[in-house]
């Protein structure tokens, strides 16, 4: 009886990554018998068995092991550590990216096709000088405008990637459909493919940045790299199958432009919805002004704190794409002022590392920050921008900022600075729950993603003020 229990026992067991531990059991013949891998996408059962090998010598060799079915292919195009070393909603956003890459594969194989009909490519009468100065023409307007692009743009596409994410693959789609169009109009040709180009580059430059500010979110073991290698080739592995898709399609669209047409129409709305689909997965845990700006408005109406994945369902995905125009964040101190009484009526009641300019009649906050202000003042400054810009809505809100509320929409009877006093007196007390509560709800309060300019200023400070 004690040998019998003895051989249901596991001698030991082994895991890979967050995968099902299996153990291993003595056989009656000595050998050692694993349990069946269990793997959660694939039904796949049978234990074998690994028998003792000896090598010359009469050495014991070491025991080998049987790979899992598909294991190679998970190490191929999935980050190692997989799902442990990603963020949860990596898999969700990887799937439905690979849709849509697919969709754009064929599509971007739709309007090459045209392009080069359009050049002039099997036209014998097409001119290969003419051709050749049409496409450099067209290269060199996408190189200027990747330029002024990244230099107008480049420092925003952190703050809002979902959202220029979206609009960077829905201006590939323009620019496709133009490519499509060009050789329909002759005439205008050169100038609509010029276009098109100008859009492809700006999307390059929108896509790449925000794809980098997504693998940061995504990686969670610093294998940033190992994110991106393995992002490459799954669309390397898709781009494929849409080549080897597209050799079959252009010869039964070639001949039939209407045909052609519908094919573009039909793949460009797969590749806008799994797209929106895409960024809507994505579950990002700092804070840029949208999600900042729901998340607030819960808390002062509720009392509650809403979670990461709530507030990224209600984000909304097709406006950010511009800086608001009604907080801004590091503005120049000579801005907001041009006398002494002005910097003075400025500085009076504020106790934190930044200053607060609130415009009431087009209401508009300008912060001056503090070279000692952190992310958490930032954070901070930018609560108290929205929470006076609640204070001309509707809606319930705490006791003091109703209060507050009421005096705003009685009149001109307070100066906007002192609305602007009184509302950090209110922040004392609501900001550190407010805090308290993003972190308890699994937010990232150490750093932030609001869109902040670079400039810093100082003043003189009441020995009282706060450093956050």
């Amino acid at each position: 009886m004690a040998d019998a229990t003895n051989l249901n026992r596991p001698l030991c067991c082994e895991q890979f990554g967050s995968g099902a531990a299996r153990g291993c059991f003595a056989a009656a013949d000595g050998s050692l018998q694993w349990e069946a891998w269990g793997w959660r996408w694939w039904d796949f059962s049978g234990a074998f068995t690994v028998k003792p090998q000896r090598l010359a010598g009469g050495a014991g060799g070491a025991l080998g092991t049987a790979s899992p079915p598909l294991s190679s292919l998970i190490a191929v195009f999935l980050p190692q550590g997989f799902p442990d070393s990603v963020s949860p909603d990596y898999l969700p956003y990887q799937l439905w990216d690979s849709v849509q890459a697919f969709a754009s594969s064929l599509s971007g194989s739709l309007a090459t096709h045209a392009v080069l009909l359009g050049i002039g490519v099997g036209n014998a009468k097409a001119s290969v000088s003419a051709a050749t100065a049409t496409w450099l023409v067209k290269d060199s307007t996408g190189m200027l405008g990747r330029i002024i692009f990244a230099w107008w743009k480049g420092s925003k596409l952190d703050c809002n990637a979902k959202q220029w994410r979206l609009f960077a693959d829905i201006l590939n789609d323009v620019a496709m459909f133009l490519e499509i169009m060009a050789p329909i109009y002759p005439i205008f040709f050169t100038i609509t493919i010029c276009t098109s180009n100008l859009a492809k580059c700006i999307v390059s430059v929108a896509g790449g940045a925000t794809r980098a500010a997504l693998t940061m979110h995504q990686a969670r073991r610093n294998n940033m790299a190992d994110v991106s290698a393995k992002d490459s080739s799954q669309e390397t592995l898709v781009n494929l199958a849409g080549l080897l898709v597209s050799l079959l399609m252009l010869p039964l669209v070639s001949d039939c432009p209407g045909f052609s047409l519908g094919c573009f129409f039909f793949l460009t709305a797969l590749h806008i919805y799994a797209n929106y689909r895409a960024v809507r997965a994505l579950v990002i845990e700092t804070l840029n002004e949208g999600r900042l700006r729901l998340v607030l408005k819960h808390f002062l109406q509720r009392g509650e704190v809403l979670g990461p994945t709530s507030a990224n369902q209600m984000e909304p995905l097709w406006t950010g794409f511009w800086p608001s125009q009604s907080l801004s964040l590091g503005v120049p101190l000579h801005r907001l002022t041009s006398s002494v009484f002005d910097l003075q009526q400025l500085v009076e009641g504020h106790q934190e590392p930044y200053l607060l300019h609130w415009d009431l009649s087009q209401n508009q906050v300008q912060v001056v920050l503090s070279q000692m202000a952190g992310p958490e003042t930032i954070l901070r400054a930018a609560t108290h921008g929205l929470v006076l810009e609640a204070l001309q809505g509707d809606g319930p809100l705490p006791r003091g900022l109703e209060e507050l509320r009421n005096q705003v929409r009685a009149g001109p009877e307070k100066d906007n600075w002192v609305i602007v006093r009184d509302t950090h007196q209110v922040l004392d007390k609501l900001f550190p729950k407010f805090l308290k509560g993003l972190q308890d709800a699994g937010w990232k309060t150490e750093k932030h993603q609001l869109e902040v300019d670079e400039w810093r200023a100082t003043w003189l400070l009441s020995p009282e003020k706060k450093v956050l």
